[in-house]
């Protein structure tokens, strides 16, 4: 549906390196404006002109502007922006109701980044616990980024629809 809804003009959509997406998050939920990365250099990504919207009928809508590039110490770099969302819905494997929650595995890769860059974060999380109960040590993201918890029941805990599980031989 979402392929259809791009080629049709409905959706914006912006493609970024992984490295510079997260980067991205972090710098816009430190307060960061901006930054320079070598990542994109020498490619499109820079020159502009990629679709960001199609128009429904083929064309392109809007494309990607020009990006800046700078040397420095002899070494191009892109200027690229910090992100600020207006909401960041999370998922946690455990949380308190300050907000201070623990992920699981790999969800730990973009959920805190995510979380930090929205003005209004809500956070769903799967075992929610009293405050304190939570080591210190252990907290992968400080409520103070979180605005709202939603308690998960066990059967949305265990609903994971976007997951998919693959075996190779």
């Amino acid at each position: 549906m979402e392929r259809a809804q791009y080629l049709a003009g409905e959706l914006e959509v912006e493609l970024i390196p992984q490295g510079t997406l997260a980067e991205r998050l972090r710098a816009g939920g430190a307060g960061i404006p901006a930054f320079y990365t070598p990542a994109g250099v020498g490619t499109q990504v820079v020159e502009g002109g990629l679709p960001w919207r199609y128009d429904g009928s083929g064309g392109v809508g809007l494309a990607s502007p020009a990006k800046e590039v700078r040397v420095l110490d002899g070494i191009e770099y892109v200027l690229e922006h910090g992100i600020r969302t207006d909401f960041a819905l999370v998922r946690a494997a455990k949380g308190d109701r300050h907000g201070n929650l623990v992920f699981n595995k790999s969800t730990r890769n973009f959920n805190p980044l995510a979380a930090m860059a929205g003005k209004v974060t809500i956070a769903e999380v799967e075992e929610l616990v009293e405050p304190g109960e939570i080591d210190p040590d252990a907290v992968h993201l400080p409520g103070i980024f979180v605005q709202r918890v939603l308690v998960l029941t066990p059967e949305q805990g265990a609903d994971r629809k976007i997951e998919r599980r693959t075996v190779s031989s």
